[in-house]
């Protein structure tokens, strides 16, 4: 285990609460975020393991502002980019970021701005790291220290490998004697090991928070009617809250049935447009929507405090993603719950996604010919070139699902044979088909300012496509992005302009010659290796879901090598030897309410219409009426077996 520090240097001058203060006008400093700017300021690599809503950015935006020169910090999330660039340049404090989809002029003009030594804060995807652009102009850049977040990344022991963040080794190497700082929100003790060897760290330094949340009930729910599993929490626990599923089209169906029964429900999943995504995100963080149901696409980077109820509809594969997704309720410290359906069937289930991650080594082989039959790559060819790869026609074309093929593909990358990328965003295109003089009698409002700003600086538009971008026009126009957006598909489905919205598009590169599929070796490192890890991180979710004794913050703990004193006393397991007080008045008007509502000979279940009493008093007074006989439970449904 690695060390873990608990004592640090004298603490931090003046200067680091004064800044605190000034841009975010708070008097004390959180947790270890502390302990972490005295680390960096001493010019020590270090990482900070920090649960989410531990407060990662202030622990190195701060020493960032008082140290000279840029701090790069490499993200794989575009939206935390965007958002915490915003948010920096909202307090006058000068930040960048480059992800895709960015034109190459504003490219260079971001990292130019970096040389000058404008900018405190530069912001970029582990993939950019490799850029020969990127490299050159860092050779000019005066660089105050390097932050990974999301750090578990780098460690082939992590739920979440990406072999785009090795690249942080060629970092090193380009800027010698910088600083490392290493953020991650999930880490069990082999991973942050692996963390501190892979970014070379002289000697293990580490600071930790404790991974318990207080205000956060763990709870399992075991249902046999997953709508009226989701009727019932819905009512039971008011608020924002975040539905996860694995599957994109159960996250629309999901979304759907619950806006026919009146919520105010958005799915969200990898495959909608960025655009629409970012609407989606926005709506719900306002509060116009109340429920996001999503995939594990969702979530990582946003900041949303109050959020009270976060559901798994299913088990996520690994612990570390339950808890990171688990982690999104109740930032604000109030209480908030985390609830796992069960069915019954989560270990077939389970298995069956491990056998879907590791196919026989044959099928690897035999999608590694079909790519090279789609992209026309001849044997001994292909080396270093660039194509673009839609997988969903591929797919269609080799018939393999595509479920099936991302595992493959990831197994092909780690085994050295291909590199894939589906985060190449490619920017808007617009072309105007409709003469000048029929766009006079067309456009008028908002739709003539918009013309007009396009015209102004779009040369060309009227020959061919050229690209734009809705961010730029909605801040010259005063609209917003999504009325642009919304104005030009109207515009389009009028014939009076072409319109492209981004989009992503992902592309292949062979990173060796093509050799034929019988040839391929595939060595322990990506496949048995990484088989054993994840056999490892089912097991570890089986037996949590079979679990109906110990303590779940003390099994979450331990999972992550922190020693649990005592029971939370707030989870389903630890309800069950401390039920909630109830006064002999509420449970007797707690057990009036629901006699007289079973009574009715309504189709009344578990979510029954009793929101004037706490949620924790009418849990208990079910159980205890269920175990007197009064109650039987088939499922989500009561049935009144005695009338008292």
């Amino acid at each position: 285990m690695p060390e873990t520090t608990n004592t640090h240097s004298p603490s931090a001058p003046d200067w680091a609460e004064g800044l605190l203060r000034k841009y975010w006008g708070h008097d004390c400093f959180r947790g270890i975020q502390r302990e972490i700017i005295d680390s960096i300021r001493a010019g020590r690599d270090t990482l900070g393991l920090m649960p989410t809503g531990g407060g990662k950015s202030i622990a190195f935006q701060i020493p960032a502002l008082d140290m000279p020169g840029t701090c790069i910090v490499v993200t794989p999330l575009i939206a935390l980019m965007k958002d915490q660039v915003a948010r920096l340049r909202q307090l006058g404090i000068k930040a960048t970021a480059i992800y895709s989809g960015m034109k190459h002029d504003s490219i260079i003009a971001a990292m130019e701005n970096c040389i000058l030594g404008d900018y405190k804060f530069l912001y970029l995807s582990p993939e950019r790291l490799t850029s020969e652009l990127f490299l050159a102009k860092l050779r000019h850049m005066t660089v105050s220290f390097v932050c990974v977040d999301e750090a578990h990344c780098i460690s082939q022991w992590g739920y979440d490998f990406r072999p785009s963040y090795l690249a942080l080794g060629m970092l090193r190497k380009e800027i010698p004697g910088k600083t490392f700082l290493a953020l991650t929100a999930t880490a069990t003790p082999e991973v942050a090991d692996d963390i501190q060897e892979k970014l070379g760290f002289a000697r293990k330094n580490m600071f930790r928070m404790s991974f318990a949340r207080p205000n956060l009930h763990y709870a399992l729910l075991r249902i046999y009617n997953e709508e009226e599993g989701l009727e019932h929490v819905l009512g039971m626990y008011q608020g924002s809250a975040i539905i996860y599923t694995t599957r994109r089209q159960k996250a629309e169906e999901t979304a759907s049935m619950l806006c026919r029964k009146g919520y105010t429900a958005a799915f969200f999943h990898a495959g909608l447009p960025d655009m629409e995504k970012d609407y989606r995100q926005r709506d719900w963080i306002e509060g116009k929507t109340r429920i996001m149901v999503a995939t594990n696409a969702f979530g990582m980077g946003i900041d949303k405090p109050d959020v009270r109820l976060v559901v798994h509809l299913e088990p996520p594969d690994s612990l570390e993603q339950y808890y990171q997704e688990a982690g999104r309720a109740g930032r604000d410290g109030k209480p908030s719950h985390a609830i796992l359906f069960c069915n019954g069937k989560e270990t077939a289930s389970l298995q069956r996604r491990l056998q879907r991650a590791f196919p026989p080594k044959e099928k690897i082989a035999e999608l590694y010919d079909h790519i090279c039959y789609y992209l026309q790559i001849a044997e001994g060819d292909g080396c270093e070139r660039v194509r673009e790869f839609r997988v969903h026609e591929f797919c269609t074309n080799f018939h393999h699902s595509f479920g099936e093929v991302q595992p493959m593909l990831a197994i092909l990358e780690l085994a050295g044979y291909l590199r894939f990328t589906d985060e190449e965003e490619t920017a808007s295109r617009l072309y105007i088909t409709a003469t000048r003089s029929q766009l006079y009698y067309n456009i008028h409002g908002d739709t003539e300012r918009l013309f007009n700003y396009l015209l102004r600086n779009h040369t060309g538009i009227f020959q061919e496509f050229v690209y734009i971008d809705e961010a730029s026009a909605a801040t010259a126009t005063g609209m917003s992005a999504r009325e642009i957006y919304e104005q030009l598909v109207a515009l389009a489905q009028r014939h009076i302009v072409r319109y492209i919205p981004r989009k992503k598009v992902p592309y292949l590169t062979l990173t060796r010659p093509r050799v034929e599929g019988k040839d391929i070796f595939i060595p322990p490192h990506a496949y048995e290796d990484r088989y054993g890890r994840y056999r490892k991180r089912i097991d570890s979710i089986i037996d949590y879901l079979n679990d109906t004794e110990h303590c779940r913050t003390s099994m979450l703990l331990e999972y992550f090598g922190e020693h649990a004193a005592h029971r939370c006393m707030n989870c389903d397991n630890c309800d069950k030897l401390n039920p909630p007080s109830v006064s002999d008045d509420t449970y007797d008007d707690i057990q009036k309410d629901i006699r007289a509502q079973l009574s009715q000979g309504s189709k009344y279940g578990y979510a029954l219409n009793l929101s004037k009493y706490r949620p924790e008093d009418i849990e208990h007074v079910i159980r205890v009426m269920t175990e007197d006989g009064e109650l039987v439970q088939d499922g989500l449904k009561l049935r009144l077996m005695v009338a008292k």
